[in-house]
């Protein structure tokens, strides 16, 4: 990835952070706000929001016209990440504490505030002055799908299922490490593409193609994360990921596409 790719990803990021920052303040009640603000901001990266407001530019839409989706990606992948990190005993392998200054009850809350939040921000989005009311609703109906019962929701229990299956320990079955890539960070980033395209005023067929390669960015995000960089033979795997996603960009043309194309490459 050269460094103008680099430095598209990195501002794109830096904007949504910004955008969130006023969007959360520190205000009273602090006892919500304050550990909204910190769950919001405590996890770890995730490429979904950028490639939101990416697929956004890609055909021809101003950064603004995504940074609510965004916003409302990165609330709902803090939910979510919050959640799945909840301090449980039950578990055959507990998965670490990432807010340690919080009980459970505050981990389980505040979470559920930060979704229905993020529906907020993309119906505030609405412009009826520049007839955009269509495209937000699309977008929300996509949200939900993803962060529903057939969505994230879906991903989560069975990745908790396989934990249970396979006792806590490390898991190295391929096949089903990567179904569950394919149904937590494919779904997200496929989602997330497809809302950019869509805000950006894309035709159906640029929003299935940009749909397609954000489902093969997730998987590729999903299995380095699982699996890391070590086996040739799973190195070969991201490679054919990652030409699978291009050969998506291969319906555009213009500067943008070289910049989209890094969020197959920055992991």
């Amino acid at each position: 990835m050269s460094q103008n790719q680099s430095s598209y990803c990195a501002s794109i990021t830096a904007d949504i952070e910004a955008h969130l920052k006023q969007l959360i303040p520190l205000k009273p009640p602090l006892a919500v706000f304050e550990p909204m603000h910190r769950m919001t901001f405590a996890v770890p990266p995730n490429s979904a929001p950028a490639l939101c407001v990416a697929a956004c530019e890609l055909v021809g839409g101003h950064r603004s016209h995504a940074m609510a989706a965004a916003a409302a990606l990165h609330l709902m992948h803090a939910a979510s990440f919050t959640h799945e990190h909840l301090p449980l005993t039950d578990r055959p392998k507990p998965k670490p504490t990432v807010h340690r200054d919080y009980g459970p009850n505050i981990q389980l809350l505040v979470p559920d505030a930060m979704v229905p939040f993020g529906y907020e921000l993309l119906a505030l989005s609405d412009d009826p002055t520049q007839n955009t009311s269509g495209r937000v609703l699309r977008v929300i109906t996509e949200l939900s799908r993803v962060m529903g019962p057939q969505g994230m929701v879906d991903a989560l229990y069975r990745e908790l299922l396989v934990g249970q299956l396979d006792g806590g320990h490390e898991l190295n079955d391929t096949e089903l490490i990567e179904d569950m890539c394919r149904k937590k960070e494919g779904r997200l980033h496929a989602c997330a593409a497809a809302c950019g395209a869509i805000l950006g005023g894309a035709n159906e067929e640029e929003t299935e193609n940009l749909r397609i390669y954000g489902f093969y960015v997730g998987v590729i995000q999903g299995y380095i994360n699982r699996v890391g960089r070590k086996e040739e033979e799973e190195l070969e795997r991201v490679k054919e990921l990652r030409n699978l996603a291009l050969k998506e960009l291969e319906h555009f043309k213009g500067m943008k596409v070289e910049e989209i194309s890094s969020f197959a490459f920055s992991f």
